[in-house]
């Protein structure tokens, strides 16, 4: 039995997921913005096996880490992260939003929010390993403008989404690297397109997949050993946009990630 925290737990996939490792035997922390909904969640979870909740607004990075120590303090045999919350596209014309810490909301809850809270749980999954990190991304990548990471010029939110997941690859790949040896896999899937989701739907789309159609890549990562570094489009192992496996790449969203964090 494995202990998961999946972010993003209360709708769309993230709510599938959850249940299915539940029933599968796992211990799960599931997280959410809404208290009432994760109570909610977490009532029905226990009619099947082990859950306990977490809420926390992963638009704010204070917030974020706080999440991290209380996951750790509560369950030091954490051996599963699921970066699965995110922040769609918007609606068709939306504004550029701003996160509390002042951050482009997508760039924020999509990129820098899975990346201080993977940092803040390594110290335990590495304690755990063989442990694994699933970041849950999107076919759709776009490289990021570097000089303008937080798309300040020019604001689109499908453009802003898609740099924020072409992000969230390149980072997979970066830190894979870093942990090599360690016992932590790392790696970032594409689920499915344009699920049945709340965020599909808020950006006008009609949905193509369900929510199912998008959970087996997200198991077979979370409960399998599938090796690291590696992005999948489902449960097959795929290619990401050629720009995230750029060293130089790599090395300038770090830079500019730490800024942006604040360390």
């Amino acid at each position: 039995m494995s202990t998961i925290l999946i972010t993003g737990a209360t709708s769309g996939l993230g709510r599938h997921v959850t249940f299915e490792l539940v029933r599968s035997g796992h211990r799960v922390l599931a997280h959410g913005r809404d208290a009432g909904r994760v109570e909610q969640l977490v009532e029905e979870l226990r009619a099947e096996g082990e859950a306990e909740g977490f809420v926390a607004d992963l638009a704010s990075l204070d917030r974020v880490r706080q999440l991290a120590a209380h996951v750790a303090g509560e369950h030091p045999e954490l051996d599963v992260l699921i970066n699965n919350a995110g922040v769609g596209f918007g609606s068709p014309g939306s504004r550029r939003e701003l996160s509390a810490d002042g951050h482009e909301l997508r760039l924020a809850v999509n990129y820098l929010a899975p990346v201080a809270l993977t940092r803040a749980l390594l110290p335990v999954l590495r304690a755990n390993a063989p442990a694994r990190i699933v970041n849950v991304g999107s076919a759709g990548q776009e490289p990021i403008d570097l000089d303008d990471p937080e798309l300040s010029r020019g604001y689109d939110g499908t453009a802003a989404y898609r740099r924020s997941k072409f992000a969230l690859a390149a980072h997979t790949f970066a830190l894979a690297e870093e942990l090599a040896g360690t016992g932590v896999a790392v790696n970032v899937l594409h689920p499915a397109t344009y699920m049945d989701t709340g965020m599909v739907r808020e950006g006008g789309i009609t949905p193509w997949n369900t929510v199912a159609d998008g959970a087996p890549g997200v198991l077979a990562l979370a409960t399998q050993d599938l090796g690291t570094g590696s992005y999948f489009d489902g449960t097959t192992p795929s290619r990401a946009h050629e720009g995230t496996y750029d060293a130089s790449v790599q090395r300038r969203l770090a830079a500019v990630t730490d800024q942006l964090l604040k360390l």
